[in-house]
């Protein structure tokens, strides 16, 4: 069924143009979808048919009709998946860097869904429509552990286990900058950035959701730290977000990248970086208790190529601290 939408323009939105005011009050649309109920009739001021641009007065009126997105099907694609453990009900993979996690915007196929649909078929009738069995997310550039549903139980579990925060997380990242404390605690709301979509922001108290980031510095060279950083909760970019915030963004993040982020003048660093293919963040520790045995299972990885490289180059050519590198434990670990 279609839903109906109705707003008043408040004073100070006096000017601003309706597509754009738009944006703000239904941020689940697009600004392609809501530019198209524009042009549809959908979008009323005052009950009439308006464009895009228009520019409102306060106190309008402004009634949005919007019908339901149209069902898209979700194909099975025989796309090579690193596992690293799998049962009936659970299965934990290695996600490369550069692969989606699911269909969206710009993305409709090749996807790790798309995957998960090839290897497990069970997982089709788990979770979303074009999330099969996914429970949590890791983002484009990021590598990493994941765990997927196989099973409708296998899903309520551990979505009930993340939701209370029992779900261990615990990532690898090189930031840009010398982070000055060993260790730390990041408890700063995140939310959508008021006037940037794609991206997240540290918000004001009252505004975004809670979002805490543990992390602890391993390494420290000129100009960089690696640190292992540990999720509390899962908002989207949280890491990335996070480490910005207090000025320190990751390397090979142009989203979240600041203007004043020294210059890298070593090609061959310069290289490295580029060959990261997305961002220098890697989910190399996954904890969680099987929803259905009651086992606690433990995972953990080293970080992939990409990162090594990078790493190893900063320690040749960039005087390290003495700090120790993370341990290199791998596979599962039942408890």
């Amino acid at each position: 069924m279609s839903r109906l939408e109705r707003f008043s323009v408040e004073p100070g939105a006096a000017g601003r143009r309706l597509d754009l005011w738009l944006a703000g009050k239904l941020p689940d649309l697009s600004r392609t979808r809501l530019r198209a109920l524009v042009e549809e009739g959908r979008v009323s001021v005052d009950g009439r048919a308006v464009k895009p641009s228009v520019r409102l007065k306060a106190g309008q009126e402004v009634l949005v009709t919007v019908p339901p997105a149209p069902a898209e099907t979700l194909g099975a694609e025989p796309i090579p998946l690193r596992v690293i453990y799998e049962d009936a009900d659970v299965l934990v993979v290695d996600k490369p860097a550069r692969m989606v996690v699911h269909p969206g915007a710009g993305q409709k196929s090749g996807t790790l869904a798309n995957a998960l649909l090839a290897h497990a078929p069970s997982t089709g009738g788990v979770g979303g429509p074009r999330r099969p069995g996914i429970v949590h997310r890791l983002d484009k550039g990021t590598s990493g552990l994941l765990v997927v549903a196989k099973s409708a139980r296998a899903y309520s579990g551990l979505t009930a286990e993340l939701a209370a925060r029992k779900v261990l997380r615990r990532y690898l990242v090189l930031a840009h900058g010398l982070v000055q404390r060993a260790a730390g605690t990041i408890d700063a709301p995140v939310g959508r950035h008021p006037h940037q979509r794609t991206r997240m922001a540290v918000l004001p108290p009252g505004r975004g959701k809670r979002a805490v980031t543990r992390f602890r510095v391993l390494e420290r060279f000129k100009g960089y730290t690696y640190l292992e950083a540990q999720l509390e909760t899962g908002r989207t970019h949280q890491i990335r977000v996070h480490l910005t915030s207090i000025g320190h963004p990751l390397v090979g993040d142009s989203t979240y990248r600041r203007r004043g982020t020294p210059q890298i003048t070593d090609p061959a660093l310069a290289g490295l970086i580029e060959g990261l293919d997305g961002i220098a963040l890697h989910a190399a520790v996954l904890a969680f208790t099987h929803p259905v045995t009651g086992q606690r299972l433990e995972f953990s990885i080293p970080p992939p190529e990409r990162m090594e490289r990078l790493l190893a180059h900063l320690r040749g050519a960039l005087a390290p601290s003495p700090h120790p590198p993370p341990p290199r434990g791998r596979g599962p670990r039942g408890r």
